[in-house]
């Protein structure tokens, strides 16, 4: 066996333990009984055990090291890359620090929820420093001596800088700004009212899910708190929620996830339980839900037909036709809340939060001045106060448990999918008349062959520019925007 085959067949077997663990946190948040948390964090901690020793195994740097000047052809040399990337960060980083901030982002994570349902940032302040330092310590290892907040942004977005990032959102920020005071000036489209029966939210979700090509024999469609997606390959399963109320939460979180469970499902076969067999990033990762969410999902032509599909699951709902149903899938409104936001406000929160996060991990920003900073900012962007802790600083769980780096993914994802948007478009000039009759599989086609069945065969940014035949810009996302806003609202 070459030295290549044996590291392969030894990453085979790290990755399908990794997918066991990705099954257990999906069963706690799906079917786990309430009482078995206890149990469940000593299995999940065996396991992350397990998988950290492999990854740091010094058999790994051997094989690696024997590897060295070897001609491999495309495929062997990305497995590669992205082997030897997991086995320096590992490395880098001491156990003893990272067995610190798994045990304290752990725990954190029930103070936060405490200190939001008692909207107390005060309480959970002292924590989200202990994080932060521990976060600053783990990203000073990796960085050897460069950016912090870009050697934790690499575990999310490989080769994306900080600095990108804040000439790309520097560039979004105040187009989108006037684009949402000038819209909530206008009158805006009917909202959706009633009531809606969730068994048959349930059945129609479904039925959305395979209209954008989710393979349901190897996934299955779940509810939970939080909708997510979890594991890959032949095993991709999705969550979706319901509300009596908002039918649209189910439908599009679906929708959603699908995004993300469709990019998984597609990679090819040859990469399965391989490095390459997952999603290169989480922008990447996140252009593919949204790109299904938002230009498709929430396109006029798929409205017109999502239109007629909810009148035979609920009767009249009380929206007139299609042309109005669409203004109302897409209302603007006020809001606090980054994960209920509509399309057009949602990155400005993703922003505020890239801003405020790499402010706190270079110091230029102190955690006890963190609430009056994200106030301030909030009141500036959008216009109105915040009205109390769990409607501001205290909303989103990812700084309690450490994942600095994380958000502005989201945004990214968003500019990516801008791009892909406008190069389908191009590629598919009657895309249109196929999503007026619910026919999703151009476009889930072209966003098949152009970005999921490649895995983590290039790099993020190779991925979009391939697709698209340019670097990725985020002037797609923003004509889009405007060309729809204006138009719904008249602009």
């Amino acid at each position: 066996m070459t030295a290549y085959d044996a590291l392969m067949t030894y990453t085979r077997e790290t990755q399908a333990l990794a997918q066991i663990a990705g099954r257990l946190d999906w069963d706690q948040e799906t079917m786990m009984p309430r009482g078995a948390a206890p149990q469940r964090g000593e299995e999940c901690a065996a396991i992350a055990g397990v998988l950290h020793a492999r990854r740091v195994d010094p058999q790994v740097a051997q094989w690696l090291s024997a590897l060295d000047g070897e001609e491999l052809d495309a495929r062997a040399s990305a497995q590669l890359r992205h082997i030897r990337r997991s086995y320096d960060r590992a490395s880098k980083v001491p156990a003893a620090l990272a067995a610190k901030i798994a045990r304290l982002t752990s725990e954190a994570q029930g103070i936060w929820a405490e200190a939001r349902g008692a909207d107390d940032f005060a309480a959970f302040a002292p924590t989200l420093q202990e994080v932060i330092a521990l976060r600053r310590e783990e990203g000073q290892a990796l960085a050897d001596g460069g950016d912090v907040y870009d050697a934790l942004l690499a575990d999310y977005e490989p080769g994306t800088t900080g600095a990108e990032l804040e000439a790309m959102f520097g560039a979004l920020r105040p187009e989108l700004a006037a684009l949402r005071a000038a819209v909530l000036d206008a009158e805006a489209p009917a909202k959706l009212s009633g009531n809606f029966d969730e068994a048959a939210q349930m059945k129609l979700t479904r039925k959305l899910a395979k209209t954008f090509g989710y393979d349901m024999t190897h996934g299955r469609v779940d509810k939970a708190v939080h909708p997510f997606s979890s594991g890959s390959g032949l095993d991709v399963r999705i969550t979706t929620r319901t509300s009596a109320t908002d039918p649209f939460n189910c439908f599009y979180s679906t929708i959603h996830e699908v995004g993300h469970a469709a990019y998984e499902q597609n990679i090819h076969r040859d990469y399965l339980l391989t490095p390459l067999g997952e999603g290169v990033s989480m922008g990447v990762h996140e252009s593919q839900s949204r790109i299904y969410e938002n230009q498709i999902g929430r396109s006029r032509a798929f409205t017109g037909w999502l239109y007629g599909e909810m009148r035979d699951a609920f009767g009249d709902f009380g929206i007139k036709d299609e042309e109005a149903f669409y203004g109302t899938v897409n209302r603007v409104s006020d809001g606090y809340i980054r994960t209920e936001a509509d399309e057009l406000q949602y990155n400005l929160h993703v922003l505020m939060r890239f801003d405020l996060e790499r402010a706190l991990m270079s110091g230029d920003l102190q955690v006890d001045d963190l609430e009056a900073a994200w106030n301030d900012r909030f009141e500036a962007d959008f216009g109105f106060a915040v009205d109390k802790a769990s409607n501001g600083v205290l909303q989103d769980v990812h700084w309690s448990v450490g994942l600095f780096g994380y958000f502005p993914t989201y945004s990214l994802g968003n500019v990516y999918a801008g791009c892909l948007h406008e190069a389908m478009r191009a590629a598919l000039p009657d895309l249109d008349s196929q999503l007026a009759q619910g026919n999703t599989s151009g476009a889930t086609a072209w966003l098949r062959e152009n970005v999921q069945t490649h895995g983590g065969l290039y790099e993020p940014r190779d991925v979009m520019a391939r697709a698209r035949g340019a670097a990725p810009s985020e002037a797609p996302l923003l004509a889009y925007l405007k060309e729809k806003f204006t138009g719904i609202y008249g602009l």
